[in-house]
């Protein structure tokens, strides 16, 4: 219970979980199969098990709010945190490979809820594998924007294909944007920042955000600053690397 003044994994002042207690590996395999149960179809994810106060029911009309934000290896949850008050009527799940992990942000979700009734309804995490799993989750053209900060580089080139960025996958996302769309890129690894960049510049269905459009956008700013590995970056005075594209329509179907 989250309220349970015994249980060593939450802080007793704040009812927040403890880091420390959830630690995990920093990357897990992508490729390697993992058992956890994966929604057959958009339309058989329960929106009541995560959004319980907006969906109280697991029935749900055609018409109810559907999610339109999607931060892909959430890591320890900063930036759905901060997103959930930023745009509290937007529904917003994280996607987190790492059991333990995972199991964090859930802890420290609930917790925010008790603290702040009304408020983080809108945000919620699940365990699952993005890179195989992205269409059991989410309708064509359903999401807004996803967030893909500070993914494990994979530096060794056998590895490549581990990456989360990559051609075949943007064809994915792309499938999941609807147009107008962002994807929201970072890392503090330049060649890892090079080939992101590279894989979006090359995908005839993304184009670079203008830098005047990146200075208006708030969530912009969030990128570098929300995660642990922002943070920690930014406490060793490291570099970072952005690529911010917007989902658009190939010219050649302009007119169909």
């Amino acid at each position: 219970m989250l309220q349970n003044k015994a249980n060593p994994t939450i802080n007793k002042s704040t009812g927040l979980p403890r880091k420390r207690f959830y630690r995990a590996r920093a990357h897990s395999n992508p490729l390697s199969d993992s058992h956890f149960p994966v929604p057959l179809s958009p339309s058989h994810f329960d929106y009541s098990l995560h959004y319980p106060q907006l969906f109280p029911s697991s029935n749900r009309s055609d018409g109810s709010k559907k999610i339109e934000f999607a931060d892909i290896g959430c890591g320890f949850g900063g930036l759905l945190i901060s997103l959930s008050t930023i745009f509290p009527e937007t529904l917003m799940i994280g996607m987190e490979l790492r059991d333990k992990v995972t199991e964090y942000v859930k802890e420290r979700i609930l917790g925010l809820r008790v603290a702040n009734p009304g408020q983080y309804q809108n945000v919620s995490v699940v365990r699952t594998n993005s890179m195989k799993y992205i269409p059991n989750y989410f309708e064509k053209g359903q999401l807004s924007k996803m967030f893909f900060l500070f993914p494990d580089p994979h530096f060794k080139e056998k590895n490549h294909r581990r990456r989360v960025i990559s051609p075949h996958l943007l064809d994915e996302y792309a499938y999941v944007l609807k147009v107008g769309g962002i994807i929201y890129t970072i890392t503090d690894v330049e060649e890892l920042g090079e080939w992101m960049k590279s894989c979006l510049q090359n995908h005839l269905m993304f184009e670079p955000l203008s830098e005047t459009e990146l200075d208006a956008d708030p969530v912009v700013k969030l990128l570098s600053t929300v995660t642990e590995e922002g943070q920690k970056v930014a406490r060793n005075g490291g570099q970072t690397f952005q690529a911010v594209y917007r989902r658009i329509k190939p010219a050649s179907q302009e007119n169909s």
